[in-house]
Protein backbone atom coordinates (compact mmCIF):
# COMPACT_ATOMS: atom_id res chain seq x y z
CA UNK A 1 0.00 0.00 0.00
CA UNK A 2 1.36 3.59 -0.94
CA UNK A 3 2.86 5.28 1.88
CA UNK A 4 0.22 7.42 4.42
CA UNK A 5 0.09 11.22 3.65
CA UNK A 6 3.04 12.90 3.77
CA UNK A 7 4.68 15.74 6.13
CA UNK A 8 7.82 16.97 4.86
CA UNK A 9 9.19 17.32 1.21
CA UNK A 10 12.25 17.20 -0.04
CA UNK A 11 12.44 20.55 -1.83
CA UNK A 12 9.96 23.62 -1.37
CA UNK A 13 6.90 25.02 -2.67
CA UNK A 14 6.38 21.11 -4.41
CA UNK A 15 2.59 21.15 -6.37
CA UNK A 16 2.50 17.55 -5.65
CA UNK A 17 2.44 14.70 -3.19
CA UNK A 18 3.28 11.59 -4.46
CA UNK A 19 6.26 9.60 -3.30
CA UNK A 20 8.39 10.45 -6.34
CA UNK A 21 8.22 14.64 -5.32
CA UNK A 22 8.01 13.70 -1.45
CA UNK A 23 11.11 11.19 -1.29
CA UNK A 24 12.43 11.12 -4.53
CA UNK A 25 14.16 13.21 -7.11
CA UNK A 26 10.80 14.44 -9.08
CA UNK A 27 11.07 17.74 -7.62
CA UNK A 28 13.99 18.14 -10.00
CA UNK A 29 11.59 18.46 -13.03
CA UNK A 30 9.32 20.36 -14.40
CA UNK A 31 5.57 20.39 -13.27
CA UNK A 32 3.14 20.28 -16.00
CA UNK A 33 0.11 21.84 -16.47
CA UNK A 34 -3.17 19.60 -16.65
CA UNK A 35 -4.73 20.39 -19.84
CA UNK A 36 -6.18 17.26 -21.67
CA UNK A 37 -9.89 15.39 -20.66
CA UNK A 38 -7.75 12.39 -19.15
CA UNK A 39 -5.77 14.35 -17.09
CA UNK A 40 -6.83 12.83 -13.39
CA UNK A 41 -9.04 16.13 -11.30
CA UNK A 42 -7.88 16.76 -7.72
CA UNK A 43 -10.56 14.89 -6.42
CA UNK A 44 -9.76 11.54 -8.63
CA UNK A 45 -5.85 11.87 -7.15
CA UNK A 46 -6.83 11.69 -3.87
CA UNK A 47 -8.56 8.97 -3.85
CA UNK A 48 -5.73 6.83 -6.29
CA UNK A 49 -2.98 8.12 -4.29
CA UNK A 50 -3.73 5.89 -1.31
CA UNK A 51 -4.00 2.69 -3.18
CA UNK A 52 -1.11 3.26 -5.70
CA UNK A 53 1.58 0.23 -5.05
CA UNK A 54 4.65 1.56 -2.58
CA UNK A 55 8.08 2.07 -4.87
CA UNK A 56 10.60 -1.17 -3.79
CA UNK A 57 13.47 1.51 -3.09
CA UNK A 58 10.74 3.07 -0.10
CA UNK A 59 10.83 -0.34 1.31
CA UNK A 60 14.48 -0.77 1.27
CA UNK A 61 13.88 -3.78 -1.39
CA UNK A 62 16.34 -2.38 -3.93
CA UNK A 63 16.48 0.45 -6.88
CA UNK A 64 17.11 4.05 -6.79
CA UNK A 65 14.48 6.94 -5.79
CA UNK A 66 12.05 7.53 -8.64
CA UNK A 67 12.38 10.91 -10.84
CA UNK A 68 9.28 10.93 -12.26
CA UNK A 69 5.97 12.44 -10.58
CA UNK A 70 3.63 9.74 -10.04
CA UNK A 71 0.43 11.41 -10.92
CA UNK A 72 2.45 12.83 -14.24
CA UNK A 73 3.04 9.08 -15.33
CA UNK A 74 -0.58 8.00 -14.41
CA UNK A 75 -1.64 10.84 -16.19
CA UNK A 76 0.40 9.85 -19.31
CA UNK A 77 -0.69 6.49 -19.85
CA UNK A 78 -4.24 7.60 -19.41
CA UNK A 79 -3.78 10.17 -21.82
CA UNK A 80 -2.49 7.22 -24.16
CA UNK A 81 -5.19 4.51 -23.32
CA UNK A 82 -8.04 6.94 -24.24
CA UNK A 83 -6.34 8.50 -27.38
CA UNK A 84 -5.37 5.05 -28.76
CA UNK A 85 -1.69 6.78 -29.63
CA UNK A 86 1.69 4.91 -29.68
CA UNK A 87 4.71 5.54 -27.01
CA UNK A 88 6.57 7.66 -28.96
CA UNK A 89 3.54 9.99 -30.11
CA UNK A 90 3.38 11.04 -26.20
CA UNK A 91 2.86 15.02 -26.42
CA UNK A 92 6.21 16.98 -24.90
CA UNK A 93 4.83 18.43 -22.22
CA UNK A 94 4.88 14.80 -20.29
CA UNK A 95 7.57 12.96 -19.60
CA UNK A 96 9.49 11.39 -22.07
CA UNK A 97 7.88 8.40 -23.39
CA UNK A 98 10.52 5.65 -22.96
CA UNK A 99 10.39 6.92 -19.01
CA UNK A 100 6.77 6.79 -19.03
CA UNK A 101 6.78 3.11 -20.67
CA UNK A 102 9.41 1.74 -18.36
CA UNK A 103 7.31 2.95 -15.73
CA UNK A 104 4.36 1.42 -17.22
CA UNK A 105 6.36 -1.96 -18.13
CA UNK A 106 7.98 -2.45 -14.58
CA UNK A 107 4.54 -1.97 -12.96
CA UNK A 108 3.10 -4.75 -15.30
CA UNK A 109 5.85 -6.79 -14.79
CA UNK A 110 5.78 -6.60 -10.91
CA UNK A 111 2.32 -7.22 -11.12
CA UNK A 112 1.37 -3.66 -9.67
CA UNK A 113 -1.20 -2.86 -12.33
CA UNK A 114 -3.37 -5.80 -10.76
CA UNK A 115 -3.08 -5.15 -7.78
CA UNK A 116 -3.66 -1.28 -8.19
CA UNK A 117 -6.80 -2.46 -10.27
CA UNK A 118 -8.22 -4.82 -7.61
CA UNK A 119 -8.19 -2.39 -5.04
CA UNK A 120 -9.58 0.23 -6.78
CA UNK A 121 -11.99 -2.09 -7.91
CA UNK A 122 -12.55 -3.31 -3.75
CA UNK A 123 -12.59 0.91 -3.02
CA UNK A 124 -15.71 0.84 -5.11
CA UNK A 125 -17.37 -2.23 -4.39
CA UNK A 126 -16.91 -0.90 -0.04
CA UNK A 127 -18.34 2.65 -1.01
CA UNK A 128 -21.37 1.01 -2.88
CA UNK A 129 -21.98 -1.29 0.60
CA UNK A 130 -20.73 -5.07 -1.08
CA UNK A 131 -17.43 -7.32 0.32
CA UNK A 132 -14.36 -6.39 -1.67
CA UNK A 133 -14.08 -9.58 -3.36
CA UNK A 134 -16.53 -10.45 -5.57
CA UNK A 135 -18.08 -14.02 -5.23
CA UNK A 136 -19.93 -14.56 -8.58
CA UNK A 137 -18.75 -13.19 -11.94
CA UNK A 138 -20.20 -12.92 -15.77
CA UNK A 139 -17.50 -14.14 -18.03
CA UNK A 140 -17.57 -13.00 -22.02
CA UNK A 141 -15.70 -13.17 -24.68
CA UNK A 142 -14.92 -11.50 -28.07
CA UNK A 143 -12.71 -12.27 -31.40
CA UNK A 144 -10.33 -9.49 -32.81
CA UNK A 145 -9.02 -9.26 -36.14
CA UNK A 146 -5.21 -9.27 -35.68
CA UNK A 147 -2.74 -7.64 -37.85
CA UNK A 148 -0.31 -9.34 -40.15
CA UNK A 149 2.38 -8.85 -38.09
CA UNK A 150 1.31 -10.87 -35.39
CA UNK A 151 3.02 -13.87 -34.47
CA UNK A 152 0.92 -16.90 -35.46
CA UNK A 153 1.91 -18.52 -32.09
CA UNK A 154 -0.13 -15.74 -30.46
CA UNK A 155 -3.85 -15.79 -32.86
CA UNK A 156 -5.84 -18.96 -33.74
CA UNK A 157 -8.96 -19.08 -35.70
CA UNK A 158 -12.57 -18.58 -34.82
CA UNK A 159 -14.60 -20.94 -37.27
CA UNK A 160 -17.98 -19.73 -36.10
CA UNK A 161 -17.37 -15.65 -36.00
CA UNK A 162 -14.62 -16.71 -39.08
CA UNK A 163 -11.90 -14.33 -37.27
CA UNK A 164 -8.48 -14.48 -37.55
CA UNK A 165 -6.42 -13.11 -34.96
CA UNK A 166 -7.10 -12.90 -30.99
CA UNK A 167 -9.93 -13.84 -28.61
CA UNK A 168 -9.94 -11.79 -25.33
CA UNK A 169 -11.85 -12.94 -22.11
CA UNK A 170 -13.36 -11.12 -19.00
CA UNK A 171 -14.74 -11.62 -15.90
CA UNK A 172 -16.80 -8.53 -14.23
CA UNK A 173 -18.79 -8.90 -10.96
CA UNK A 174 -22.41 -8.74 -11.10
CA UNK A 175 -24.00 -5.52 -10.58
CA UNK A 176 -26.75 -4.64 -8.12
CA UNK A 177 -29.65 -1.68 -9.25
CA UNK A 178 -28.39 1.58 -9.87
CA UNK A 179 -24.50 0.29 -9.96
CA UNK A 180 -21.93 -0.43 -12.56
CA UNK A 181 -19.97 -3.75 -12.66
CA UNK A 182 -16.01 -3.82 -12.18
CA UNK A 183 -13.85 -5.64 -14.37
CA UNK A 184 -12.68 -8.75 -11.90
CA UNK A 185 -9.94 -10.31 -15.22
CA UNK A 186 -9.24 -9.98 -18.89
CA UNK A 187 -7.11 -12.42 -20.20
CA UNK A 188 -6.24 -12.24 -24.13
CA UNK A 189 -4.71 -15.42 -25.86
CA UNK A 190 -4.89 -16.82 -29.47
CA UNK A 191 -8.86 -17.31 -31.09
CA UNK A 192 -10.20 -20.49 -28.42
CA UNK A 193 -12.21 -22.99 -30.52
CA UNK A 194 -15.38 -23.18 -27.95
CA UNK A 195 -16.43 -20.92 -25.16
CA UNK A 196 -15.68 -23.82 -23.20
CA UNK A 197 -11.77 -23.66 -23.55
CA UNK A 198 -12.49 -19.81 -23.37
CA UNK A 199 -13.70 -20.48 -19.77
CA UNK A 200 -10.85 -22.80 -18.87
CA UNK A 201 -8.51 -20.09 -20.02
CA UNK A 202 -10.06 -17.92 -17.85
CA UNK A 203 -10.29 -19.82 -14.38
CA UNK A 204 -7.11 -20.76 -14.99
CA UNK A 205 -5.48 -17.22 -14.30
CA UNK A 206 -4.52 -16.39 -11.19
CA UNK A 207 -6.52 -13.37 -10.28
Amino acid sequence: MYAPAPVDFNSPGVSCDCLAHVYGNAADHPDRVRRYPSDMSDEEWTAVRPLLPTPAWLEGRGGQPEGYCHRQMLDAIRYLVAGGISWRSMPADFPDWDRVYAFFRRWRQHGLITEFHDRLRGRIREREGRAVEPTAGIIDAQSVKAAATVPADSRGYDGGKQINGRKRHIITDLPLPKTSSALVGAWCAGCAGSRARGLELVLSRDW
